[in-house]
């Protein structure tokens, strides 16, 4: 998977981005219907969305390309059995902050909206962390498709966003409306929010 080359600006250098800041809420449209004919690599489906902060647990990593999907399926695994053995009801998707890309890879936090705040502090231990998903103005869209033809989706919003001369910010994120077991699995739906400036 090669984001980095799909979004130029987020080679700038580092997004100075704690977990704990981080944060997201319930948001209309999220419950979008499948696929309606649209091929991979189209950007018709882009809206405006903004995002509203709300309680997470949240996994931060690094991983290679290559190994992307699979370790961001790990890292959604470990927060479920995590919020398991703390009694946590999920209040959200599973969701993927890409904060850093390069050719060779990406930083990320894996995240799981939480339905209320913990009423009791938590022992986590790292890398797993109580914080927020993120907030803000995004341009919305949907992959329709394998996770392994994520990119064709990628240059159609590049396109899209310079067609519209709209300035994303260096960070992305990806909620997986559902999880496929492999990366080929051709009934995923991910919505990818591009936050905007």
């Amino acid at each position: 998977m090669r984001k980095a080359l799909l979004f130029p600006t987020m080679l700038a250098g580092l997004l100075a981005f704690a977990a704990p800041a981080l944060a997201q809420a319930p948001l209309p449209g999220l419950d979008a219907p499948a696929s309606d004919g649209r091929s991979p690599g189209d950007a018709s489906s882009a809206q405006q969305v903004e995002l509203i902060a709300r309680p997470a647990l949240v996994i931060s990593g690094t991983s290679e390309w290559e190994e992307g999907f699979g370790t961001l399926m790990k890292s959604f695994g470990s927060l479920r059995t995590v919020m398991d053995r703390a009694g946590l009801k999920p209040g959200g998707r599973p969701l993927a902050v890409f904060i850093e890309t390069d050719d060779q890879g990406f930083r990320y936090q894996a995240m799981i909206p939480l339905d209320e705040p913990p009423a009791k502090a938590l022992n986590l231990s790292a890398p797993i962390t109580l914080g927020q998903t993120p907030a803000g103005k995004t341009m919305k869209f949907e992959h329709r498709n394998a996770y392994d033809d994520i990119d064709s989706t990628y240059e159609a919003i590049t396109a899209y966003l310079d067609e519209k001369g709209i300035d994303a910010k260096p960070m992305f994120m990806e909620e997986y409306v559902s999880e496929p077991k492999t990366s080929d699995d051709l009934s995923l739906q991910v919505d990818i929010f591009v936050f905007i400036k």
